[in-house]
């Protein structure tokens, strides 16, 4: 089997990518894996400054899954390009820059800090961030800022590919994904976490000091594969799939629909080896199933 993949213009060795806020910054996980084995590494999200992010508690348990209100706790892209970066095995493995910023104009500053980063090879724009000149809403509920904010991006990110990670909680993923697709990207991700709250009746008080956080894991795999297969059906840029993929089976069901990548997110947590495990099970799978590469399998759901 063949396991490389070939998404906007960048090479995986195989299709397992850490999805970001799940992996740290790569170094946090050397002790479990060769980090040299994984297609890519989506670090976690960065913006212009270092921020804390949210109070705790901000993790909680749910049932087959888990709401995080972590809130981009990140060091900042200086601290990163700095300290971080230099330490991933970056001509071997994908480094994939997650980008969170407030405002249409801040992505852009981002992006720009990025074009000439050698060590980057995609840059995966968070269009899940609340947009402080509009109140707070996300940027990825609305196509016009998704397009917008794309554009932003491609336009000082000079020959780096653009990625646009879109949100679930959203009526119709596919105009989120023409959105992006009008805008420039190269590619697009999905899904990011789901908008869910839990509750604790003896305390009468809300699990997470935020209240509402994303749900991930097995329970919303059913969902990203609806939006994944969605979304693959109404643009033309390949898409990394994500959420809920716990096995083999599940990577290949999300290439099946049509991605031609998937991350790996809450399974990172649950076990510290599994994205390194999984790049070994994917592989005996697809033999097992006798593909010598995966066009063959890609995209070819009969419905």
């Amino acid at each position: 089997m063949d396991m490389r993949v070939q998404i906007a213009g960048v090479e995986l060795k195989n299709p397992v990518v850490t999805a970001s806020g799940t992996f740290g910054y790569g170094q946090e996980f050397t002790p479990y894996g060769d980090l040299k084995k994984l297609g890519g590494i989506s670090v976690k999200g960065l913006s212009l400054k270092p921020r804390k992010g949210n109070p705790m508690p901000r993790l909680v348990e749910t049932a087959s899954g888990m709401l995080n209100a972590i809130g981009i706790q990140n060091v900042g892209v200086e601290e990163f390009l700095g300290n971080k970066l230099p330490k991933l095995p970056w001509k071997e493995t994908a480094i994939i820059a997650n980008l969170y910023a407030s405002s249409v104009e801040e992505f852009g500053d981002l992006a720009g800090l990025f074009a000439d980063e050698e060590g980057v090879a995609l840059l995966e724009v968070n269009v899940s961030c609340p947009n402080v000149k509009a109140g707070g809403s996300a940027f990825g509920q609305d196509p016009t800022l998704i397009r917008k904010v794309t554009e932003m991006v491609r336009s000082r990110s000079k020959d780096k590919p653009v990625m646009v990670k879109l949100s679930p909680n959203v009526t119709d993923i596919t105009v989120a994904a023409r959105a992006a697709e009008e805008g420039g990207a190269h590619a697009i991700s999905l899904i990011n976490t789901i908008s869910g709250m839990a509750v604790d009746i003896r305390r009468r008080r809300p699990c997470l000091a935020n209240v509402v956080g994303g749900l991930s894991g097995p329970a919303v795999k059913p969902v990203a594969l609806r939006c994944v297969h969605q979304a693959c059906n109404a643009v033309t840029i390949p898409a990394m799939g994500m959420g809920g993929i716990s096995c083999a089976q599940d990577a290949l069901e999300f290439i099946l629909v049509g991605a031609h990548a998937i991350q790996v997110g809450t399974g990172n947590f649950i076990r510290p080896d599994f994205s390194f495990r999984l790049v070994d099970e994917i592989e005996a799978l697809a033999d097992e199933l006798g593909l010598s590469n995966w066009d063959e399998f890609r995209g070819t759901l009969q419905v």
